[in-house]
């Protein structure tokens, strides 16, 4: 049986919004953003000669411009550049109706609302917290769903790959440490100590079992060890 690979790939820099905890903005990667996605275009191609591993004909995506922007420049630098498919599935945790509100305004929000209890000090960061508002998830939602997307997409390359293989996934830094928790590739306290640089693989290796769920093995590429006081959601 040929070896498959997944490949988690944070998004490049971007304009990102001061103060502004939604990851669902829809800004432009920016010149470093750009720099970045070129740096990982190139160590994808180094690693897959160096290994001898065949590329998925598809790379997957959020559906956030930068993660597609970051994919479609890997996707060209590559020989015989792969498709790149955009999913819903891979977006970062979603604050639904506060999606894109300022820090200030989403606890004003919360606090002029009679229904909400008061925001706990550590909201953003709590895996298990959701924003008491409509269409919001928590960011252990979010990792269960990118979760179950890696374990449908490489279920299906495992069925068609004939040769060792690696996928690759552009999403989201949060969404990918709290999936990768989903996966038991990274402990619960991990989820916190340890962040992603942007546009640098972490590649995990991928076995199928009977009951869907996979085998999963953290075998290359650097998570970021996170300063302390330092917690960004993306």
């Amino acid at each position: 049986m040929p070896r498959l690979f997944a490949a988690l790939i944070r998004h490049g820099d971007y304009a990102q919004l001061p103060d502004t905890p939604s990851a669902h903005q829809p800004f432009a990667l920016n010149p470093q953003g750009r720099a970045q996605a070129e740096s990982a275009a190139l160590a994808v191609a180094d690693q897959r000669q160096r290994e001898r591993w065949q590329l998925a004909p598809e790379i997957d995506s959020s559906e956030q411009l930068r993660a597609w922007q970051t994919a479609s420049i890997i996707a060209n630098a590559q020989l015989g550049p792969p498709a790149v498919a955009s999913f819903a599935a891979l977006a970062e945790r979603g604050l639904g109706s506060a999606a894109n509100l300022t820090l200030a305004q989403i606890e004003q929000a919360v606090a002029d609302d009679p229904r909400c209890p008061p925001l706990p000090a550590d909201w953003k960061s709590n895996s298990h917290f959701r924003l008491p508002l409509p269409g919001a998830e928590s960011l252990m939602q979010a990792g269960e769903r990118v979760a179950q997307h890696l374990r449908l997409r490489m279920a299906e390359l495992a069925e068609q790959a004939s040769a060792d293989t690696v996928k690759l996934f552009v999403g989201h830094g949060a969404a990918f440490r709290h999936a990768a928790h989903q996966l038991a590739v990274l402990s619960f306290p991990q989820i916190a100590r340890l962040s992603m640089y942007h546009a640098h693989p972490v590649l995990l290796e991928y076995w199928p079992t009977p009951n869907g769920q996979g085998r999963w093995r953290h075998v290359a590429g650097h998570w970021k060890v996170r300063d302390r006081g330092n917690r960004p959601l993306d």
